[in-house]
């Protein structure tokens, strides 16, 4: 990646033209070939850039850009629209470069994936006596989230969502109908858990037999959820 503060003005040509009057700004080149440009306020967006694919030439400035302080002109193109980016550089205040490497990529928390994981290691909250079968239990429909046993035998598939609409009750009630068929799970009961469950869904899981259970995430990590608690 290659970071330059220059004094420079840019103009936008294709789909939409735009013009940036001179004034000190950063130029972001990254290795993917985009080109950002940033001010030092106003909104953590570029002011304006040029996706990739793209290529980046360097070109010197001609006879009127010179004389009127032009030093260097960059000219970015997208090598699919044609649209270009042009950059003309009065004076360069820094120019670094950084080689980063390859991003991991962002890992979010409280993912379902992490509700799931949790509620697998603290299923007392889905019920007392439970205890678990297993975790992504494989139908012909797709992956029930958790399989648990009640004491009396039977069978409880839990559906994990952080938010529940809808279209996640429909999802379980169709495990339930298929893991009713197999006699060595059935009886076989539903339960709907959520960190935020929208009313519709409530209704439509309470018709169709199935219970809902509200989790709270930073209270099964271990953490105070800072909500307020009458005691």
């Amino acid at each position: 990646m290659r970071l330059v503060i220059a004094r420079c003005s840019v103009d936008y040509s294709g789909r939409l033209n735009a013009h940036l009057p001179l004034a000190t700004r950063l130029l972001v080149h990254k290795g993917d070939g985009s080109l950002l440009v940033h001010s030092d306020g106003g909104s953590y967006k570029p002011l304006n850039w040029m996706s990739p694919p793209c290529v980046l030439t360097v070109e010197e400035p001609d006879a009127e850009a010179s004389e009127s302080g032009v030093v260097e002109v960059w000219r970015v193109t997208h090598t699919k629209t044609g649209d270009a980016l042009l950059v003309r550089i009065h004076e360069i205040v820094h120019d670094t470069s950084h080689e980063l490497g390859v991003d991991p990529g962002l890992q979010k928390d409280g993912v379902e994936s992490d509700l799931q994981r949790l509620l697998a290691e603290q299923v007392d909250l889905v019920g007392e006596g439970l205890t678990l079968v297993r975790r992504e239990f494989p139908t012909a429909i797709g992956p029930v989230d958790l399989l648990l046993r009640d004491p009396a035998g039977g069978t409880v598939a839990v559906e994990v969502k952080r938010r529940g609409d809808i279209d996640g009750v429909e999802q379980l009630t169709r495990y339930l109908e298929l893991l009713g068929r197999d006699p060595h799970l059935a009886p076989v009961t539903g339960v709907f858990a959520a960190q935020e469950i929208k009313p519709q869904a409530r209704v439509l899981a309470t018709d169709r037999g199935i219970r809902c259970v509200t989790l709270d995430y930073d209270q099964m990590k271990g953490v105070e959820s800072g909500a307020p608690r009458l005691f």
